[in-house]
C-alpha cells in the first residue's frame, strides 16, 4: 500500500511539473505576442483551487492531474470564422502563432537541459563504463576470447568512453570483423572480433553478446556540466526520435510502448531509488512530451505546426472544413495510442492474461 502511495504521489508531482513547465512555455510566449490568456489549467474537470492574477489570467488546479491547458483569446477561432479581437490568438500574426505552439515543446526541452546542468553540477552524470561485466556463453565476444573484466578502449578507429558509446558502435555493424582494444590486468592489446547479429523489428543489429554494469559518476566544472548537459539532451532526443521513425515507418517497437499506467508504474519504482533519480527521468520524460507534441498529428502541437506551414506555402489559411477533419484524425489516433499502450501496460501486469484465463 506505501509502495502504491509513493507511485502515485510521484506520477502526480512529474506530471503536474511537466505539464507546468509545458503550458508556462505557450503562456509566456502568447504574452510576448500580445495575446491574452484568459486561463491557466493544472489538470481537467472540476476546478479545486483557482486565483486571479493581476493580468486577468485565473490560474487553477483542476481535479483531473492527467495534463493541462493554456485558454488564450480566440484561440480555435479559425474553425468556427469568429471575428478577430485585438489582444486575441486569431489576430496575431502567423509566426507569432507557431511561436506559441512551438514554444510549449521547446520549454520540456529546455527544461530537461536545465535538470541535467544541475545534476552534472551537483552530483555528478551516472556513466556505464565499457568494462565487460559479463561475456554470455557462444557470443561473438566470447568466441573471439574476451573475458569478464575486460576494458574496451578502441573499436576500429573509434575510441570508447562509456558503455552506450560501445553499443552503438556495435549495433551499427552487424557480421562484421572489427578490431578492439582491450585492456586487460594493466596490459594493453588488440583482439579480432567478429560480430554477430540480431533482429530488432525490420532492422538488423550487431551483436557483441556483453552485459555492462560498473557504473560510475563522471563531475564537472559549472561550464562542462552545461556542455555536458547539451550532450545529454541531444543525445537522448536522437535517441527518441530514432524511435519515433521506427515506430511510425517500420511499426517496431509498439509492444513496447507505455501508458499512462506503465510511467506510473516506472515512476514509482524510480521513487524507490531516490530524489536524484526521480529529478533524472523527470528531464528524461520532459524530452519524450516535448517531441511527442512536435509529431505533425492534429490535435498536438505538431499539427497545428503543419497547419501554419501549409497556411504559409498556400498563403491562405488551411479550409475549416480540412482543420475539422484533421482534428478528428488526430483525436483518433491519440484514442487507439492510449487504448494500445493502456493494453501493453495490463499486459505487463499479467491482468489481460489474467482476464483471458477467467473467460475461458
Amino acid at each position: 500500500m506505501l509502495a502504491m502511495l509513493r507511485s502515485l504521489f510521484a506520477y502526480i508531482v512529474d506530471l503536474g511539473v511537466l505539464v507546468f513547465v509545458h503550458e508556462l512555455g505557450h503562456y509566456l510566449a502568447a504574452r510576448s505576442q500580445g495575446v491574452v490568456v484568459e486561463a491557466f489549467s493544472i489538470g481537467f474537470g472540476p476546478t479545486l483551487l483557482s486565483w486571479r492574477a493581476k493580468s486577468g489570467t485565473i490560474w487553477k488546479i483542476s481535479a483531473l492531474p492527467l495534463g493541462g491547458y493554456v485558454k488564450m483569446q480566440g484561440w480555435g477561432a479559425a474553425l468556427d470564422d469568429a471575428p478577430a479581437t485585438p489582444g486575441s490568438f486569431s489576430a496575431t500574426s502567423l509566426g507569432s502563432k507557431a511561436l506559441i505552439v512551438a514554444a510549449g515543446p521547446i520549454a520540456n526541452l529546455i527544461l530537461a537541459f536545465v535538470i541535467f546542468t544541475g545534476l552534472f553540477m551537483s552530483v555528478g552524470q551516472m556513466v556505464v563504463q565499457p568494462v565487460l561485466s559479463q561475456v554470455l556463453q557462444g557470443s561473438p565476444a566470447q568466441l573471439a576470447g574476451l573475458q569478464n573484466g575486460d576494458r574496451v578502449l578502441q573499436v576500429g578507429r573509434t575510441k570508447i568512453n562509456d558503455f552506450m558509446q560501445l553499443q552503438r558502435v556495435i549495433i551499427a555493424h552487424p557480421d562484421s570483423a572489427m578490431n578492439f582494444t582491450i585492456a586487460r590486468n594493466g596490459q594493453d592489446f588488440t583482439r579480432a572480433v567478429t560480430l554477430g547479429h540480431v533482429k530488432a523489428g525490420d532492422q538488423t543489429i550487431g551483436r557483441l553478446g556483453v552485459t555492462g554494469e560498473m557504473i560510475t559518476r563522471r563531475h564537472f566544472t559549472p561550464i562542462g556540466a552545461v556542455s555536458a548537459a547539451a550532450r545529454e539532451t541531444y543525445s537522448e532526443s536522437t535517441m527518441m526520435l530514432g524511435g519515433l521513425y521506427q515506430l511510425i515507418f517500420h511499426h517496431t517497437g509498439l509492444s513496447d510502448l507505455s501508458g499512462p499506467l506503465g510511467i506510473a508504474q516506472i515512476t514509482g519504482k524510480v521513487a524507490a531509488m531516490g530524489v536524484v533519480s526521480v529529478i533524472n527521468l523527470i528531464a528524461l520524460l520532459s524530452i519524450n512530451l516535448g517531441l511527442i507534441n512536435l509529431v505533425p498529428i492534429p490535435i498536438l502541437d505538431g499539427g497545428h505546426l503543419l497547419f501554419y506551414a501549409v497556411e504559409a506555402l498556400i498563403r491562405r489559411p488551411v479550409p475549416a472544413r480540412v482543420q475539422d477533419i484533421g482534428l478528428r484524425f488526430g483525436v483518433a489516433i491519440i484514442l487507439s495510442l492510449f487504448f494500445v499502450t493502456t493494453f501493453n501496460d495490463l499486459s505487463r501486469d499479467g491482468a489481460v492474461t489474467w482476464v483471458a484465463h477467467l473467460f475461458g
